[in-house]
């Protein structure tokens, strides 16, 4: 891969990282997650006067990824309920990679070479270390294995909407087209959320985080601008697995900043991943 886009995705790593890490500090994170992407849309329909809507033949895919895009929403407003962002965000960014380079393999025809497949390895091999500490560590393993799956599922949703849009861009309008799709998400968590909340309450939530939130779904917004660009000039497979270099920043984030037990053990798991990620980065 180019330095060029391997630097794209190392900014779009970082603001992905802050934008999980301002939900994660929220109290109502689902609503807060919906504001978010309400915020995003409005960005990104501003852009669309200045960009244009993408070819006709790109719409579908847009709907598609829509569609996935707001069960990931909801999935990973969930996921922090009730479990460590130490835990969750490693997991579901880390094992994305893996699902990534199979779909890559099964629908776009893509190759791994062998520093590929060794990267993804290690990938691998980080996440048994997360999910395994976590379950040592628990008195119980219910609710651990319980983050454990959710987090794999919102790796497999990751999988498939990057897999979605990494094929659309192959043909170029990138911007219109993420745009688009940001300008569409919110229609798709309107059922979920009123039909969980009162008004007031969403209201209410809009009113206290009046920063965090706008702030959070521009760094939404530009996070997958970036990526999906990369995912545009670079193979799928490579791209979508360096953009994961996210997961150690978000396990150092819930450790420094959220005061969430981190332990050597995943200290030593988020950095064989780190190291799978630049192996794929070097080698791949």
């Amino acid at each position: 891969m180019s330095l060029f886009a391997i630097s794209i995705l190392l900014v779009s790593a970082i603001f992905h990282t802050a934008w999980n890490f301002l939900i994660k500090r929220a109290e109502d994170r689902y609503i807060v997650t919906f504001w978010m992407v309400v915020f995003g849309g409005v960005c990104a329909l501003i852009a669309l006067f200045f960009t244009g809507l993408p070819p006709r033949e790109m719409w579908g895919y847009a709907i598609a990824s829509v569609c996935v895009e707001a069960a990931y929403f909801s999935a990973l407003s969930y996921a922090y309920r009730d479990n460590d962002f130490s835990l969750v965000y490693p997991i579901a960014r880390g094992a994305a990679p893996a699902f990534i380079a199979l779909w890559s393999f099964l629908f776009l025809r893509e190759r791994l070479t062998s520093g590929g497949g060794l990267g993804l390895a290690l990938i691998i091999g980080g996440l048994i270390i997360i999910g395994a500490n976590a379950l040592m560590q628990a008195q119980t393993s219910r609710i651990h294995m319980r983050g454990v799956s959710i987090a794999f599922f919102i790796a497999f949703l990751i999988s498939i909407y990057s897999t979605i849009d990494g094929s659309a861009v192959k043909h170029g309008h990138a911007v219109s087209y993420v745009m688009t799709m940001f300008a569409l998400v919110p229609f798709a968590l309107l059922p979920f959320v009123f039909r969980r909340y009162e008004w007031t309450r969403i209201r209410r939530v809009l009113l206290e985080q009046r920063v965090q939130i706008p702030l959070a779904g521009l760094l939404g917004v530009l996070a997958y601008l970036m990526a999906v660009f990369a995912y545009s000039i670079s193979p799928l497979s490579y791209a979508g697995a360096v953009r994961e270099i996210s997961v150690v920043f978000g396990a150092l984030v819930g450790w420094r900043l959220l005061n969430e037990r981190l332990g050597k053990m995943r200290v030593l798991g988020a950095f064989v991943i780190f190291a799978g990620v630049l192996t794929i980065a070097l080698y791949g």
